[in-house]
C-alpha cells in the first residue's frame, strides 16, 4: 500500500491522469490525499471531479476556496470571476451529483502526524482544535440549510480568531484560515490581499507557519494554495502547490509506509491547455 499527498489539481485532469499512471496509482491498494483546490482554472473539472469519484474512498480530498467559491457559484451567491472555468460543471448532466459529492469533503484531515489542510492553520490551534474546527464547518457544509450557510460564509471579517466567537463569524474565521490563509501577524489577525512569496510579506505580517509559537508546531503541517512559494526545505510544513494550471508542474509526495520521511517528489509537467 502506497500513500500519496498530491497538491492543487484546479482542473488539470490530463496531469492527473499522468500522474496517477507515474506513481501507478491503483485505488484499490493506495490513497491519495488531494490538498484542495480540486476545480477552478484549468480546462477539465468535470473529468477531475468524476476520476475522485471514480476512485472512491482512496482518494481523500480536503477542500480549497476554489472548491468552495463553486458551491457559491452553483448557488447564484457568487459571480464568476475572469479566469474562473466551472461552466463546464455548471452544465454538466450530473453537477447536483457532482455538488453533493464535494460539499461532503473535509476541510482538515490529519493522517498520523500529518495535518492536512488547503491554506494554513492559525497560530492559536492545536492540531485537534483545528480538526474539530474543521469539522464545524463540514457539518454546515452537509446540513439541510447548507445553502443558507454559504450564502453568509464569504468576506474578510473577522480577520482574527477569538475563542468567543459564534455563529456565521466564528464560521467565517475557520473558513478563511484554512483556505485562503498565507500572511497573517504574529498575533493571527489574517491579510488576503498579497499573494507573492513569503519574503515579500506585507508590513507588519508573516507567513502563517513561522509565526512564534504557533500550536501546531509540533506537528507537519502539508497544504496547497500558495504557488509562488517556492524551494521551501523545511520538515514542519510541506508546500505541494507546485503551480500546475499555471503551466509548471502538478506534484506528489509519497509517504514512507512506516514513518514520516518523504521519498523524492514526483512531478509531472502540465500539458492541460485553458
Amino acid at each position: 500500500m502506497a500513500l500519496y499527498l498530491i497538491g492543487d489539481i484546479q482542473g488539470c485532469n490530463l496531469a492527473l491522469g499522468e500522474l496517477a499512471d507515474k506513481i501507478q496509482f491503483s485505488p484499490s491498494r493506495d490513497t491519495l490525499y488531494l490538498l484542495g483546490d480540486l476545480v477552478n482554472r484549468g480546462p477539465d473539472n468535470v473529468g477531475v471531479l468524476r476520476r475522485l469519484q471514480q476512485w472512491g474512498s482512496s482518494a481523500k480530498c480536503v477542500l480549497g476556496n476554489h472548491d468552495l467559491n463553486l458551491l457559491g457559484i452553483h448557488l447564484g451567491v457568487r459571480r464568476q470571476k475572469p479566469g474562473d472555468t466551472v461552466d463546464d460543471i455548471l452544465q454538466a448532466p450530473d453537477r447536483l451529483a457532482l455538488i453533493e459529492w464535494i460539499r461532503h469533503q473535509a476541510l482538515a484531515i490529519q493522517y498520523r502526524e500529518i495535518l492536512m489542510v488547503h491554506a494554513g492553520v492559525l497560530p492559536q490551534w492545536t492540531a485537534h482544535q483545528t480538526l474539530a474546527l474543521a469539522a464545524e464547518v463540514s457539518n454546515k457544509l452537509t446540513s439541510p440549510d447548507w445553502v443558507q450557510f454559504v450564502a453568509q460564509m464569504y468576506g474578510n471579517l473577522p480577520a482574527k480568531w477569538d475563542d468567543s466567537l459564534q455563529g456565521i463569524d466564528r464560521l467565517r474565521v475557520i473558513v478563511n484560515a484554512l483556505t485562503r490563509l498565507r500572511f497573517c501577524t504574529p498575533e493571527g489577525e489574517m491579510e488576503f490581499e498579497h499573494h507573492g512569496p513569503a519574503e515579500k510579506a506585507p508590513p507588519g505580517y508573516i507567513p502563517w507557519f513561522d509565526t512564534p509559537d504557533r500550536r501546531t508546531a509540533n506537528r507537519t503541517v502539508a497544504f496547497g494554495h500558495w504557488s509562488s512559494l517556492k524551494d521551501l526545505k523545511r520538515t514542519d510544513v510541506w508546500a505541494l502547490d507546485s503551480g500546475c494550471v499555471w503551466g509548471r508542474c502538478l506534484t506528489a509526495f509519497e509517504l514512507h509506509a512506516h514513518g514520516l520521511g518523504l521519498h523524492q517528489p514526483i512531478h509531472v509537467n502540465c500539458q492541460d491547455k485553458r
